[in-house]
């Protein structure tokens, strides 16, 4: 049975940074848009969740494939069920979809760095400047799940106060693609036009999304903030 280190391709004992750097390498390899699957996907993701909670390599199970004995065959580029090469829609052995994909960024890196949200390359930077992976990475939605919902299923905390529209401490800036909310009472069409939208009840309606967090500092939104709710850092795991 492979270990999430094979997964990883990592060595055995790797430290804490080398586990991330090589989870922000294989968890976009995998990515059935990048020549991956759905089956590979999972399974790096399952990997890294595995040795962030400290849990004993040993007891790794990758899925359906490890249990019955036989090498995941759903590897980048070998042709097998499930990639998306011809078009069609890419499905687990339980026939689940895989849901769209967000790539996010904390604002926190982007002052860090002095970089600006409107800076078309921004994206290509992140990705560039070997961030952890609670700072950029990739999260991938399940039916009916609101932004924030799928941070916080994957281990972050980021910041909320009301989970019901009703204040800006969500707030997040959609730089590419497109969300729907039920309702935005709190927001202006100024803002709104700025791409700003509420992670707390912001559906993705587009398969792919970039989107930066922890704007709910930025002018204007300030004003609208609640008292937050356990946000220190967005820390997987926390």
């Amino acid at each position: 049975m492979a270990t999430p280190y094979d997964v990883l391709g990592i060595d055995a004992g790797a430290d804490e940074a080398a586990v991330v750097r090589a989870y922000r390498q294989r968890v976009k390899e995998a990515h059935p848009d990048h020549g991956g699957s759905l089956k590979e996907f999972e399974r790096v993701r399952r990997a890294y969740e595995h040795l962030s909670a400290g849990r004993d390599p040993e007891t790794f199970e990758t899925g359906a494939d490890d249990r019955s004995g036989t090498e995941d065959s759903s590897a980048a580029g070998d042709g097998a069920e499930g990639d998306r090469e011809d078009g069609t829609e890419d499905t687990d052995d339980d026939g689940r979809t895989l849901g769209p994909t967000v790539e996010y960024l904390d604002y926190a890196v982007i002052e860090a760095q002095g970089w600006a949200l409107s800076d078309d390359d921004l994206f290509e930077k992140a990705e560039a400047a070997d961030l952890d992976v609670d700072r950029y990475g990739l999260l991938v939605m399940e039916d009916r799940e609101t932004i924030l919902e799928a941070a916080e299923r994957y281990g972050f905390s980021w910041p909320y106060a009301c989970r019901g529209g009703a204040c800006a401490n969500c707030a997040v800036a959609v730089v590419e693609g497109e969300v729907e909310m039920p309702i935005s009472t709190v927001l202006t069409e100024e803002m709104k036009e700025q791409g700003v939208r509420l992670s707390c009840i912001a559906e993705p309606v587009t398969d792919e999304l970039k989107v930066v967090f922890n704007i709910e500092r930025l002018p204007g939104l300030a004003e609208l903030r609640l008292p937050a709710e356990g946000f220190e850092s967005a820390g997987a795991g926390d």
